[in-house]
């Protein structure tokens, strides 16, 4: 006997007749002997119409009230789904964030989980219950009700999946597992057997949409493994682990993009010690991410100052910094939206060299201008027009040798 937790993604709950398809698999896997822990979200387009209900209301709605009414949503499935597991013979129990002792911060919309205990979830399994936990979100420790953000369901699972220690965490998505490139774009992008969590935390957060970053932070820290796999077959998905050496051998495990970038640049700033602490610390005191960042020394003890933000949160880190700009004496804030990331990430980087001269070499032959440039380890990404993005996936693609129909990956 072994104990899965289960994620399904609001498309594999859109609607009745796909909460019972899911409840057929539920119900499969807990009649080969497994104890099962169900994690669900809320049903496809479910979030966005609460989201736009309350913008009806004031464009700008009470963090806190927003994650009171954004949580319904959960509720609303994970009761749907126990009701028709029940309705199948099966003993079912459904638990909301809190009643699964989810406990997080008090960061309301954005939440991140503190803490979880297991002990209400594992005494449910002793007596034979399915559990279906509501994910994205938890309680602070004042009782308030918190959400994750987007992707929040991902994170819900692994963390529970961390906190039961079970044996592993599927992943359910409209998607069959993580493949070389978006094959929305790029047609002869191949699924990978398996991927390094280092691989896939850099594909999370570099714009590859089928795992939320944080859940593979969890994944890491409590060695939870986890399986993406399609909800709508019974096909194998990707295994998401720690690395082995047969990662290795291939120098570029994928092609990701992300539209999700928007750029900003303080001009003439004073370069002086101190002076990026007073342009970020406003940034990060609203609670906007700032991802690449880069500096350019003028003439006359002068810097340009660019980084990059989430499109979602441009208009926001205009209004941040067009007052910074003031008070620190920058000349100019200049924005630019119509950008896009592009990268390409492979733990095999560590051993190969001439990756990132392959990459600008490959974007070049388009007459694809680069305008940012960010690395890591296993990383190289770059900031370049949005119209150019689809044309740039498949180019590298190809240059990295990912359209070869006889690789394994």
């Amino acid at each position: 006997m072994a104990l899965i937790v289960q994620k399904y993604g609001g498309t594999s709950v859109r609607d009745i007749d796909r909460i019972r398809n899911v409840a057929l698999r539920i119900a499969k896997t807990r009649d080969r002997g497994d104890d099962v822990v169900v994690v669900l979200s809320a049903m496809s387009g479910v979030t966005d119409r609460l989201l736009q209900t309350a913008g009806e209301i004031t464009d700008r709605p009470e963090k806190r009230e927003l994650d009171v009414l954004l949580a319904t949503g959960e509720q609303t499935t994970v009761a749907l789904m126990a009701i028709t597991l029940s309705s199948m013979g099966y003993k079912a129990r459904s638990l909301l964030g809190y009643q699964a002792e989810i406990l997080t911060d008090g960061m309301s919309t954005k939440a991140r989980i503190r803490d979880i205990g297991s002990g209400r979830i594992r005494s449910l399994l002793d007596e034979g219950h399915i559990v279906v936990v509501a994910g994205f979100q938890g309680a602070d420790s004042e009782g308030n009700i918190t959400t994750l953000g987007r992707g929040g369901s991902d994170t819900s699972a692994v963390a529970i999946a961390a906190a039961v220690k079970a044996d592993e965490c599927e992943i359910y998505t409209d998607v069959d597992g993580i493949y070389t490139a978006d094959p929305n774009i790029c047609s002869k992008a191949k699924k990978l057997d398996r991927i390094s969590y280092d691989e896939m935390l850099e594909m999370a957060s570099l714009g590859a949409k089928v795992l939320q970053i944080r859940s593979v932070e969890f994944a890491r820290k409590y060695n939870v493994v986890i399986h993406v796999r399609s909800s709508f077959n019974d096909e194998k998905g990707t295994i998401v682990v720690h690395e082995d050496s047969n990662m290795e051998k291939m120098i570029v495990s994928g092609v990701t993009h992300s539209k999700d970038v928007a750029r900003i640049t303080l001009l003439k700033v004073p370069d002086q010690p101190g002076i990026a602490t007073g342009i970020l610390s406003p940034i990060a005191d609203a609670g906007i991410q700032v991802d690449i960042i880069i500096q350019n020394t003028r003439a006359g003890n002068m810097t340009d100052f660019t980084f990059t933000v989430p499109r979602t949160d441009y208009a926001a880190a205009m209004e941040i910094e067009n007052k910074v700009a003031k008070e620190i004496g920058a000349s100019e804030v200049r924005g630019d939206d119509m950008v896009a990331k592009i990268s390409v990430v492979g733990v095999g980087m560590r051993s190969h060299s001439g990756v990132a001269a392959k990459m600008f070499a490959a974007l070049a032959t388009e007459n694809i201008n680069i305008r940012m440039i960010s690395t890591s380890e296993i990383r190289i990404s770059c900031v370049i027009e949005e119209k150019y993005t689809e044309l740039a996936v498949r180019t590298l693609h190809t240059a990295f040798g990912l359209d070869d129909e006889n690789k394994t990956v």
